[in-house]
């Protein structure tokens, strides 16, 4: 028996989701900012606006060697920056920057916003029709022809995959060797 293209990639969406809502149930705000290794990547409150400033994230255009470790923190928004930019693309509107990529800050903001996002996925997927997970799509290849909408959907299970592991890994490390900060 066949599955459907569509089916199979849902079924896979539902394990990872399944996988990563264990761990976003035992998030706690303390959990979003903790450095694992003095060499990471996390979130910092711009000096820019009034009182506490917009969120942003440590960044550099080429990817510095050693990659530095990142933090919750800054996983949850680098997801929220790759999904909600692929759901751009796969509805037809104009994908963000990065920069215009909001982070909402620790604990239950983020979980609902990642959470959120699952829903739009959820939706978006609803609409696609067989013929449409066959049609081209560029995103996140933009050099590269050749890749489908399916494909895109798989690469984004596949990156939620790999983002949830990295979630739950620094949540039981931080666990295990207690609260303090590096």
């Amino acid at each position: 028996m066949t599955v459907p293209p569509c089916d199979l990639l849902r079924g896979q969406f539902d394990l990872t989701w399944a996988l990563f809502e264990y761990h976003l149930d035992r998030l706690t705000p303390e959990d979003f900012l903790w450095e694992p290794a003095p060499h990471c990547w996390t979130m910092h409150r711009s000096a820019e606006g009034e009182g506490e400033g917009a969120w942003v994230p440590d960044w550099a255009d080429t990817e510095p060697e050693p990659v530095p470790v990142p933090t919750i923190g800054w996983l949850s928004w680098h997801i929220g920056w790759w999904w909600g930019v692929t759901l751009d693309h796969l509805r037809g509107d104009p994908p963000r920057e990065r920069t215009e990529v909001a982070w909402p800050g620790p604990g239950k903001p983020t979980t609902d916003l990642l959470r959120d996002l699952r829903t739009a996925w959820l939706t978006t997927l609803a609409d696609l029709s067989d013929t449409d997970l066959g049609a081209t799509a560029s995103f996140p290849w933009p050099n590269d022809p050749g890749h489908t909408v399916a494909d895109t959907l798989a690469w984004a299970n596949a990156e939620l995959m790999k983002n949830a592991a990295e979630i739950g890994q620094l949540r039981l490390l931080r666990a295990a060797v207690g609260t303090e900060h590096r």
